[in-house]
């Protein structure tokens, strides 16, 4: 891909008011699942810009995974991380190595995604946690989805089904709750008017709207940072634009 990409991704990561409450939510989610004080061992797959593994780092020692080797290469550029190549479906670690396993809207990206949830399974330790995001609803496909190449959105069940053994469920929710009515209406007619128009080299639809600074956008992160009050504590969502799930693995 482009390196303006990267780029503009790294930017968007660490400013656009979606990321800064969607990483926000996820945060004080695991915040509210691993034991305090304890330095952990963590493996987030699919880092892309790496702002992720920045804000895990609170929690313990980071490994940071990405497949795209140019991407590797630009966020170790740019970053105090290490970002190693590597492959959801294939991961280069023994069984039973991390206290935490994470992968952010990583799973739609690979046609395996029952290996690839797997794969993280395995090299969680015994009582250590696996917590995944991934979008919601195969009827809000839109050009975002092509453009950021994924293969499916899911429902809840059909994730939940991937996490059927070994283990049990701390946490399955949907998220981007409050926003849902106006995301899918905007998917609904950007899909049938073809309004936004992207291409490879641009970063994705959802992105580019409302991204600038303004009282839209404070408003917008404001109303979906709210969320953070159920996931703390654990209550479920019954619809969203995404969906999160926070699994232990069972002690044998």
């Amino acid at each position: 891909m482009d390196h303006n990409y990267y780029k503009e991704y790294f930017h968007l990561e660490r400013t656009h008011w979606y990321f800064r409450a969607r990483n926000g939510l996820i945060m004080d989610h695991v915040r509210s699942i691993v034991s305090e004080g304890k330095s952990l061992r963590i493996l987030n797959v699919g880092v892309g810009t790496g702002h992720t593994s920045e804000l895990l780092s609170q929690f313990g020692t980071v490994t940071s995974i990405e497949y795209d080797e140019d991407c590797c290469a630009f966020v170790n550029e740019q970053t105090s991380l290490t970002v190693v190549q590597g492959s959801i479906l294939e991961l280069d670690f023994a069984d039973d190595s991390f206290d935490a396993v994470c992968a952010f809207d990583v799973v739609e990206h690979v046609e395996e995604d029952a290996l690839a949830v797997q794969e993280l399974k395995r090299v969680c330790k015994q009582a250590g946690k696996v917590v995944i995001t991934v979008p919601a609803y195969m009827f809000l496909w839109s050009k975002h989805d092509e453009i950021n190449h994924h293969f499916r959105r899911y429902t809840k069940s059909q994730v939940l089904a991937l996490f059927k053994e070994q283990g049990k469920f701390i946490y399955h929710s949907y998220y981007n709750t409050l926003l849902f009515p106006p995301v899918a209406i905007f998917r609904f007619l950007n899909n049938l008017l073809g309004l936004t128009k992207t291409t490879e080299e641009e970063t994705g639809s959802d992105f580019s709207v409302a991204g600038k600074d303004s009282w839209l956008t404070r408003l917008l992160y404001r109303v979906f940072y709210l969320e953070s009050f159920f996931v703390k504590r654990h209550i479920r969502l019954p619809f969203g634009v995404s969906v999160m799930v926070s699994w232990e693995k069972s002690k044998q």
